[in-house]
Parts: structure tokens; sequence; C-alpha cells
């Protein structure tokens, strides 16, 4: 597969209190949990052991709190092969949970407090970029405060970075903000919340990227579509690669494999076709495991996946 890129994920880091039940509860309702599980999370985080167990040298900008959780969550990194120089805690805000309810179709829903991802600034940014390591990528998303996700999109293009945003949690905000980066990859509803287009349809789908790739000048548009697959711009068109049929148990860290094995392959340069393929296979592989952390695949595994696609 090449030499291992060299990718910077500025992101979040949460511990996933995750639920197991039969159905989502309605507003008033109390329904039987089947199982309670404690598993690293954050989106940030995630992605950065996603692209450790994919093939890349990755290193992780995030903050924890000064507390147990913390701790633990930044000894799993270093367990997982994360660079975790630039994870600091912060004493004054407690460590990002997101509390997970997953039914028993495996689709969840999910309540995130931020707690110390908040502290992560601009400056840091600027501090991790300032030292020796020359990165082949960053790798962003939007659990940490919006400022700093546009101070580094746009000293990663200062710097000749190729910048890569998913676009994860959505976020309603202005597209011009997002100017300067590389690669943008959105999911179904990320893309509704960005472009207020839901992509129902091919033909929704490639007006929403078409605007997406128009006002944020992004090289490259990648809409996630779930279990449709994936919808990007090929020989000049939009053109959807389709999904693999799989058995799903759990979406969560669906979209980090796919964003961190698309990043990768981006900075190959094997071409967005290739790169999309690969994310699908990832993704795809992480929706039929448990957590978030816990179901990131390995390259190994995703060359099989697609082996025996054909």
């Amino acid at each position: 597969m090449g030499e291992k890129p060299r990718i910077l994920v500025i992101g979040s880091i949460n511990m996933d209190v995750v639920l197991k039940a039969e159905k989502f509860p309605a507003p008033g309702e109390t329904v039987l949990g089947t199982d309670l599980s404690l598993i690293p999370g954050g989106k940030g985080a995630n992605q950065a052991v996603a692209l450790s167990r994919l093939g890349a040298s990755s290193s992780l900008l995030g903050r924890v709190g000064a507390d147990p959780w913390g701790e633990e969550l930044a000894g799993k990194l270093s367990e997982n092969g994360v660079d975790t120089e630039n994870v600091a805690a912060v004493d004054s805000l407690p460590t990002g949970n997101a509390t997970i309810i997953v039914d028993q179709e495996g689709e969840n829903r999910i309540v995130l407090i931020a707690g110390a991802n908040d502290a992560l600034l601009p400056e840091d940014v600027d501090l991790a970029l300032a030292g020796k390591a020359a990165w082949d990528a960053i790798l962003l998303q939007l659990e940490i405060p919006l400022e700093t996700v546009c101070h580094a999109i746009s000293a990663g293009a200062a710097r000749g970075i190729p910048v890569i945003l998913d676009a994860g949690p959505p976020v309603k905000l202005s597209l011009e903000k997002l100017r300067g980066v590389t690669v943008l990859s959105p999911n179904e509803s990320e893309t509704e919340a960005l472009t207020g287009i839901r992509p129902d349809g091919l033909e929704s789908a490639s007006r929403a990227a078409a605007l997406l790739e128009k006002s944020t000048g992004a090289r490259e548009v990648v809409l996630k579509l779930g279990d449709r697959g994936a919808l990007c711009r090929i020989d000049g068109h939009w053109k959807l690669i389709e999904a693999h049929r799989v058995e799903v148990v759990d979406t969560t860290a669906a979209g980090d494999s796919f964003t961190a094995a698309l990043a990768i392959e981006y900075t190959r340069k094997t071409g967005i076709k290739e790169a999309a393929r690969r994310a699908i296979a990832a993704g795809a592989l992480a929706v039929t495991r448990l957590g978030a952390q816990p179901s990131l695949p390995t390259a190994e595994e995703v060359d099989r996946l697609l082996e025996r696609a054909g």
C-alpha cells in the first residue's frame, strides 16, 4: 500500500456510554435496556485510531479532562498506535461524553457533552503545526469549536497541507467559512444541514454536492449516503458508488472509518474513485460491530472485503 502517510487529526475525544435497547423511547416513555458499555469515542479520536489501523502514521491534537476518563482515553489512543504528544488535560472541564442509544436495528441516537473538547483553541493548532513534523494531511470534524476548525482549515491551506473535513455532526453554517478545505465529506443529515437539500436521490444528492463544491472551493466532495453508498465526481460527472450489503449491528463510527480510509487514499493519490471504494468498505466493516473504536477495521480486513466483492 506504499509508505505510511503522516496525518494530523484535530478533533474531539469522548467516552461513549453505549446503551442497547429494543427500541428508542418516545417522549415520556421508559424502555428497558439490554446492555451498557463504556467505549472510547469522539470523532477525532475515532478517526485517529481508524487511520492507525488502516496504515497511516496518526497523530491527534485534542483535549481531555483531568479525570479518570481522560487518563484512560489517552492511554487507549497510545495503545492503538496514535501519537498523543498533542493531547493535553484541562483542569476546569470534564472529559467529553456521548451517551448513545442503539436499537435492535443497529441505528443510534446520541446526546453529546463537549466538555474539554471546547477548550481546543486556534492557538493550539498553531503550536501543533509549528512542530518538526511534516504532515501529508490534516483531518477535521465539527465536534470542536467552529473557530478552531476554521482556523485549522486556513492554517493548513496557507502551508499547502491538504485539509480533509468530515462535516459531522450536523451544523448549519455559512459555506464560505469552509473555504480552503481540500476534501469535504458530509453524510446525509450533514449535507442537508449545510445545503438545505435533502440528498434522498441521485439528482438531489448531485445538486447538493455541486453546491458544496462551488461554495467551498473543495477539490473533492464525497457524500456519505449510508446503505446507498457514496457520491463523488468521476470524469466530470457525479456518480454513485454502491455500498456493500452487510448485517448492521451498530452504525456508530462508520462515518469515521469511511473518512479515515478516504483521507489515506487521497494522500496516496490513488484517485477519488478508488479512495471512495476503500472508504465504503471501511465503513461497511465498522457497522458490523458494536461501539466506536472497537468497530474500526484494519487495512487487511478492508482488502479482504474488496477481494470478496470483486
